[in-house]
């Protein structure tokens, strides 16, 4: 048809007309969007036509950064422009927020302590910090409000980020991750591998990600990206286990979750920080980073690339953060030279060259807790029998112990790090800056990414939450169902003999007498069976244990809670005696917890059924027990066959142990009756 024909015409000049409109309809509603957003408490509002806006620094007048119509670039720009190298420093600081109680210090509380915070926010210039507060939903985004009108009261109104240790889970070690009052409970991140569902490690994100921005929590110090390829490690529960291609594509399911997309930070995204960067995991005799005697990874295997390929799926999913490791990996040669021999946070080879340079990450780098702090006496060598440490004695300065704690601060910002974790020593970095070790210029770079993400999560022009919505978002039973069933299906069943499960407590052919270990009976009878206390009663026992470990140093704050050591039952262990006594006169199902590898050699000929669980709740155990959700888990890491095979192995491969009990990815299914 010719252009020129009216009919022709009047279309093409629809279109226009529709594509003209919606130029404009669109910033139009994205302005109606942001002006809807504004909310200050303490700060003065400006009125400019019919828009408001937050007069966060109170000079009368609206500056680019109070701007929400103007660019992240240029707000961000002009508010690094405005602040003083004090707050530059304190920006740079990743402090922990004081509250109540005998670990007011370590921020371990039910209620914040607003006198010490507001000192950390008005003189230490302190704006992002760790939270480990509990209480209920409500109770966590009234504490988050209160935070932000402090620091909304400060010389530009800078809002504050908010980040915790995983709080979806069922284990509670400080340190790794913090009590879950409220949120919907998950299987450890062990059970989403044994899953092995990229789509449902993404919902889990995206539900997480819900419940974090209800109570005023901006920041995600998770996930692990780190491989459990040494099977005693007492950090492997945060993992997703030893295979670094599994891990890699929950990786980048988990950040893609929490992050609302893979396209960068948005209003409802929670900042992800992917730990360890990097051979976190490959720990002689699986002691831990966090204490002098784990500061060293071993690569015997010269494995080292292997341990990087999960952290490709953080960098694909846009992730926004990256925490370096504590340990100093041992003698590993990178593309033909050593690395130095210093703890990751402090090498320039790790931060500059690998992650920036070579992974092009353009995010924050926020170095693990407390590596700049001096680690003496009882830090290294531990408490006497009888003592117990206390926070006082923590800190990782692995390779750099000779340093100054102003040298740390120096010699880490020139590595790579945009912020240290753990403490609040603004000070230092100024003295660096003024004595002309370190150029504001470079301060510049790092609060600029760190200001970035504030304004990209939309706190400049709203950092407040709703109680009501907290409430009604925690009462989500989508949510609640989702995680009772990820338990459930996340249970990997080793051993089923005779076919003995799925139970059917109805059937006058089956058990319906039932002793219980360390399950609530109630839970038991609401499914239909009779709970004895006497084994001699009873038609079938149902057991729950948890893998066993030392606490190999007690002298040590992290050692005296980590699990370390053995990995056998032996006589003697709690739960290994109520196996074998069990067995003897009944048939006995046994659940085990596996927050990391076990040799379950002796404990398999005992069961009639054996299942391994990564977290889950007497109700959704029973699920399982009864066939209501079928156990779908695959073992996310081997189980060995002895203690000899452990000591034998290389700390930095998967699944090599020469004749594993259990083989990493082994699981059964049910048979249909």
């Amino acid at each position: 048809m010719n252009v020129r024909s009216p009919l022709r015409w009047a279309m093409i000049t629809a279109l226009i007309g529709c594509s003209t409109v919606w130029s404009f309809w669109r910033p139009l509603q994205l302005n109606v969007e942001a002006q809807q957003r504004v909310t200050s408490r303490k700060a003065p509002k400006l009125t400019i036509g019919r828009l408001g806006f937050r007069d966060l620094n109170r000079n009368g007048q609206l500056d680019p950064y109070e701007d929400w119509r103007r660019t992240t670039a240029e707000r961000t720009r002009d508010l690094v422009r405005r602040m003083t190298l004090e707050e530059k420093a304190g920006a740079m600081m990743h402090g922990t927020l004081r509250a109540d109680g005998p670990l007011g210090s370590i921020g371990a509380g039910t209620r914040y302590d607003l006198t010490a915070v507001r000192g950390l926010i008005d003189q230490a210039k302190v704006n992002s910090f760790i939270t480990r507060l509990r209480g209920t939903p409500r109770e966590l985004a009234e504490q988050s409000n209160l935070l932000q009108e402090l620091a909304e009261e400060s010389r530009l109104g800078i809002p504050l980020t908010i980040s915790t240790d995983p709080r979806h889970h069922f284990q509670y070690v400080l340190g790794a991750n913090e009590s879950g009052n409220g949120f919907s409970q998950w299987p450890e991140t062990l059970g989403l591998a044994a899953i092995g569902e990229p789509a449902l490690t993404r919902r889990f994100g995206d539900i997480a990600r819900q419940e974090y921005r209800a109570v005023g929590i901006h920041m995600a110090l998770s996930p692990q990206a780190d491989l459990a390829t040494e099977p005693r490690w007492s950090r492997t529960v945060g993992t997703f286990g030893e295979d670094a291609r599994l891990t890699r594509r929950m990786v980048e399911s988990y950040i893609t979750g929490f992050q609302n997309g893979a396209t960068g930070l948005n209003l409802g995204s929670v900042i992800t920080v992917v730990k360890h960067w990097v051979g976190y995991g490959a720990q002689p005799e699986g002691f831990d980073g966090h204490s002098a005697y784990g500061k060293y990874s071993n690569f015997p295997g010269r494995n080292f690339s292997y341990h990087i390929i999960p952290f490709t799926g953080a960098f694909a999913a846009g992730v926004a953060g990256v925490m370096p490791t504590y340990p100093i990996p041992r003698d590993v040669v990178l593309h033909g030279r050593r690395l130095e021999q210093v703890g990751a946070g402090f090498s320039r080879q790790l931060l500059t060259e690998e992650l920036r340079g070579r992974y092009g990450f353009r995010g924050v780098i926020l170095s693990d807790w407390a590596i700049t702090n001096d680690c003496t006496g009882p830090c290294v060598d531990g408490l006497p029998a009888g003592e117990v440490p206390t926070p006082a004695h923590i800190g990782m300065p692995w390779g750099v112990e000779g340093l100054t704690r102003i040298e740390r601060f120096i010699k880490g910002v020139e590595a790579g790090l945009d912020q240290f974790g753990g403490v609040e020593e603004t000070s230092l970095l100024v003295e660096a800056v003024r004595a002309g070790r370190l150029t504001e210029a470079r301060l510049d770079q790092s609060v600029t990414r760190i200001m970035r993400q504030k304004f990209e999560l939309g706190l400049f022009d709203n950092p407040y939450v709703e109680l009501a919505k907290a409430e009604a978002l925690f009462a989500n039973r989508r949510f609640i169902s989702a995680g009772r069933v990820a338990q459930s299906r996340a249970i990997v069943l080793l051993e089923n003999r005779q076919q003995i499960l799925p139970l059917r407590p109805a059937s006058t052919d089956r058990p319906q007498r039932l002793f219980l270990y360390k399950i609530d009976p109630a839970v038991a009878r609401a499914n239909g069976f009779t709970v004895v206390e006497r084994l001699e009663d009873a038609d079938l026992a149902i057991l729950r244990v948890v893998a066993p470990f030392e606490t190999l140093h007690p002298g040590y704050f992290f050692g005296l809670r980590q699990h370390e050591g053995d990995l056998r039952f032996i006589d003697g262990h709690p739960d290994y005696e109520v196996i074998k006594a069990a067995s003897a006169k009944v048939p006995t199902i046994v659940s085990i917890y596996l927050d990391r590898p076990a040799i379950l050699t002796n404990v398999r000929e005992k069961s009639s059924a054996l299942l391994a669980n990564f977290g889950v709740s007497d109700p959704a155990l029973f699920d399982v027990l009864l066939g209501r959700v079928p156990p779908q888990g695959r073992l996310p890491f081997e189980l060995p066959s002895s203690m000899d095979e452990v000591r034998a192995q290389a700390e930095d491969r998967p699944y090599d142990t020469p004749h594993p009990l259990y083989r990493f990815g082994s699981g059964l299914r049910y048979r249909h009756r």
